[in-house]
């Protein structure tokens, strides 16, 4: 029996699920286009999908903005018709054996700091600033990352008058406590300074590999917060970026000196990254660090001799990765919304996850393949036909250059306290790549694509010539060119994962 939504959809097979809600892949009966199709149930405990479709109504027509196509009930269910987009960057980060280059990561901030300029811009703040809420487009955008999951979004000045809401304090946590500000940890309501700063954790996390309050142990999650804020607030900026350019530095210190209400300088932190990637002597030529790596394997596919692998990991750190993941079973972190004034919204394991536990493990590009990727950065570059300012992304869009109000060097008791030079254990990589990727995931999970579990996978077509990546699909979930065995075997990997775990939803 064919299922239909809004007239104009039918309803596809399910791609994914989240804490409140499932995801579906759609076809439009006029065009044929695919998208990706949202439902939760109207009697649902915590109704979320009305809320964050109304967001993005407010926000639609923004660069980088998924467009709502159609948003109402039927039947028991309440229904969000979304574009269908591309893998997250916390699935591209996996693809490049989970680090990315500073010119990738250079190329991702300029972008991602625009992207919360304009939301801040309609109002909103984010309040969950993390790699799986960040997805690449599909076709000609492939280059332009969105900005998705609006659940846990708060209005934070009056649209009107723009009065600025109140400074309050004793707040519980809200967002994903990896990548959470300071002052969210300490109790301070967010305003727009914090999405910044919690952009600053993922870029370093893209860069470093892992952050160093990771892989933390605790008995519950309460103490597993606060474990998290006191080695948060232990690590200074110059601990944190150590062995990074100094403009990261910067950008933490700037970030943790704006007062509550400030209107951060977008411009300022995007120039300080600019001038950056041009003194690295960097190519504007939109070529990242999964494009450099299937450019690679497109060309040795052509050649003669067995197609050479990247870097794969060996059989003792497959057994270190399934310790980790053992260890961090019961511990990851989740998005959390415990004050009961704004929509609640706690995350689910992705099927990506339940593959990953069940021994399909994604490559690594360390070792040999890095090595290569690194190496041949600039002859990739120079035969690209892509040129253009760094500013300008993928559809032609400039970011407003506004100077703000921001850089104001107040709030030094929490400077003082963020400050603090006591040391922090680093943990290796090779230790932690399952760990990392498995804790403090919070609301990800396919869910989190807006259709992103369905659309990772289209999008990434230009990947699946490759035949071991194939086998490896569910990492950008299921599409209609993803064979049915594949499609069954990641469905059913979600479904064995969410039973027996009862830490995975809240409601």
């Amino acid at each position: 029996m064919e299922l239909r939504v809004g007239r104009k959809y039918r309803l596809g097979r399910k791609v994914g699920s989240g804490s409140f809600g499932d995801i579906y892949l759609g076809t439009n009966l006029t065009s044929g286009e695919e998208v990706a199709i949202k439902l939760e149930r109207v009697q649902t405990k915590h109704p979320q999908l009305i809320y964050e479709a109304k967001i993005y109504r407010i926000l639609s027509g923004g660069m980088g903005i998924p467009n709502v196509r159609w948003y109402g009930s039927e039947g028991d269910y309440n229904v969000m018709v979304l574009d269908l987009l591309g893998p997250s960057l916390e699935d591209l980060f996996n693809y490049c054996g989970r680090r990315f280059s500073l010119k990738t990561a250079l190329m991702i901030a300029e972008q991602l700091i625009a992207r919360l300029e304009y939301v801040h811009t309609k109002h909103f703040i984010h309040r969950d600033v993390k790699p799986d809420n960040f997805l690449i487009g599909l076709g000609r955008r492939q280059n332009l990352i969105y900005v998705i999951d609006f659940g846990l979004a708060k209005k934070y000045r009056d649209p009107r008058t723009h009065q600025h809401i109140p400074y309050r304090e004793g707040k519980n946590l809200t967002g994903t406590a990896r990548y959470a500000s300071i002052n969210t940890h300490i109790g301070i309501e967010q305003s727009r300074r914090d999405d910044l700063e919690s952009l600053g954790y993922v870029l370093m996390y893209f860069m470093r590999g892992t952050l160093p309050w990771q892989g933390l142990k605790a008995t519950t999650k309460k103490q597993k917060y606060e474990r998290i804020m006191d080695r948060k607030m232990s690590t200074s900026p110059e601990q944190l970026c150590k062995g990074f350019p100094g403009e990261f530095r910067s950008y933490f210190e700037y970030c943790r000196h704006l007062r509550f209400e400030d209107r951060p300088d977008y411009a300022y932190l995007k120039r300080l990254l600019k001038d950056l990637f041009y003194r690295k002597g960097f190519q504007n030529d939109h070529m990242f660090d999964w494009n450099v790596i299937q450019l690679q394997q497109s060309r040795g596919s052509r050649g003669s001799g067995p197609e050479r692998r990247l870097g794969a990991p060996g059989e003792e750190g497959e057994q270190q990765q399934e310790a980790d993941i053992a260890e961090d079973a019961n511990g990851r972190e989740r998005p959390v919304e415990n004050n009961g004034d704004e929509p609640y919204a706690e995350g689910g394991r992705s099927g990506r996850d339940a593959l990953r536990q069940n021994g399909d493990k994604y490559d690594s590009a360390r070792g040999e393949g890095r090595n290569a990727r690194d190496g041949h950065h600039s002859r990739v570059h120079n035969e690209s036909s892509r040129r253009g300012d760094l500013s300008r992304e993928a559809g032609g869009h400039r970011s407003p250059n506004r100077n703000g109000d921001g850089g104001s060097r107040s709030d030094s008791r929490l400077s003082r306290r963020s400050r603090n030079d006591s040391g922090t254990r680093r943990r290796t990589p090779a230790a932690n790549a399952a760990a990392a990727n498995v804790e403090e995931e919070g609301s990800a999970g396919i869910r989190n694509s807006t259709a992103g579990a369905a659309g990772s996978a289209r999008n990434s077509r230009r990947f699946t010539n490759d035949p071991r990546f194939r086998e490896r699909a569910s990492n950008f979930s299921n599409v209609a060119n993803v064979d049915n065995r594949l499609s069954t075997t990641l469905l059913q990997a979600g479904e064995d994962d969410q039973a027996g775990k009862e830490d995975v939803n809240y409601y």
